[in-house]
């Protein structure tokens, strides 16, 4: 992992527990496999990973010839395991369970600011410095019976599903690997994509970037969406168009919450950054902070499970990554 990831990430407390289970030297980073001491390479059974690390290539596999396991401390892995890697057969698990909670904590906290109008109110608010009444503003006002569209029964997806439960809200899900009867044990409505963007008063994004998934949401969907409706996207830019995202919210139609776009860091001439009907933060979603110290515990759970010679609870498998993130 990077230098920073790791002053980040493991701190005294962590250290401690990964050190109780595993010979563990806290002063060895690896940034770089070639130039790491290859004899400290050749002992390692595991390798606890996590942002910034160089991929797993078949260089870097044959200076590291005793390795069973991976253990990433974020979520997804595409970065790191090459085909060589799993060519080897090593056992991989991710932080991704761990990193889906403060993702849908944010995707939710957005869906009640979005139905409450709070961004526009408080802007409003602050412009006029005089006493607003927002029903006027937006008569429809309110959480109470709103319809919320989810693409992908994610991780994340289904986060958002349970967070959503104490709330009096209608869910519908699109996610083309989700059955009828999986639908209802989540206690969701699934339907199609079109008519998820056509019903919904807000639609979050949580499918994973595949080819397939490029543009998912183009201009063609969101003309589908209700006027005043918001679209939230924590998951990749990619999976939206930016370019007609952003003539519907110049015009005013819609209204956005998005954490991630397409680039990553938009031209800083984008109208987005001035939208009033627009929140634009820098991947803020995932884990951040003390969050990290989820990451850190689910990776000492993984390895301490790995110790006593039992399955992964967070196992990673290749062809789950066509469909997954």
């Amino acid at each position: 992992m990077s230098p920073e990831t790791k002053a980040a990430l493991l701190d005294q407390r962590a250290l401690d527990r990964l050190g109780a289970t595993a010979l563990l030297d806290p002063d060895l980073l690896v940034t770089d496999f070639a130039t790491a001491d290859p004899a400290r390479l050749r002992e390692a059974e595991v390798l606890l990973t996590g942002w910034g690390c160089p991929p797993l290539t078949e260089q870097a596999l044959d200076l590291l010839p005793a390795l069973r396991a991976v253990v990433h401390t974020a979520g997804t892995v595409k970065g790191l395991m090459t085909e060589a890697a799993w060519g080897r057969g090593l056992t991989v698990t991710s932080a991704a369970e761990a990193n889906a909670q403060p993702v849908a904590e944010f995707t939710v906290a957005a869906i009640v600011f979005a139905n409450k109008r709070v961004l526009t109110t408080a802007r409003a608010y602050r412009e006029t410095r005089t006493q607003l009444n927002p029903l006027t503003l937006y008569p429809g006002i309110g959480n109470y019976g709103r319809t919320v569209g989810i693409i992908g029964a994610s991780r994340i997806g289904r986060r958002v599903i349970e967070l959503l439960r104490s709330y009096d809200a209608h869910v519908l899900v699109h996610d083309p690997y989700l059955d009828g009867g999986a639908a209802r044990a989540l206690g969701v409505e699934p339907v199609d994509l079109d008519e998820l963007m056509g019903r919904s008063d807000v639609v979050t994004v949580h499918a994973p970037q595949t080819a397939e998934t490029r543009h998912l949401v183009d201009a063609r969907r969101l003309a589908l969406m209700r006027d005043g409706a918001t679209l939230v996207n924590t998951a990749r830019g990619t999976l939206v168009d930016t370019e007609a995202l952003t003539a519907e919210l110049v015009s005013g139609r819609l209204h956005a919450v998005l954490d991630v776009t397409h680039p990553d860091v938009l031209p800083a001439a984008s109208p987005l950054y001035d939208l009033p009907n627009v929140l634009l933060t820098p991947h803020v979603a995932g884990s951040l902070g003390n969050e990290l110290g989820r990451l850190a515990a689910c990776a000492a759970e993984e390895l301490e499970r790995y110790a006593r010679g039992l399955p992964f609870a967070y196992a990673v498998h290749p062809a789950s990554l066509a469909y997954s993130a």
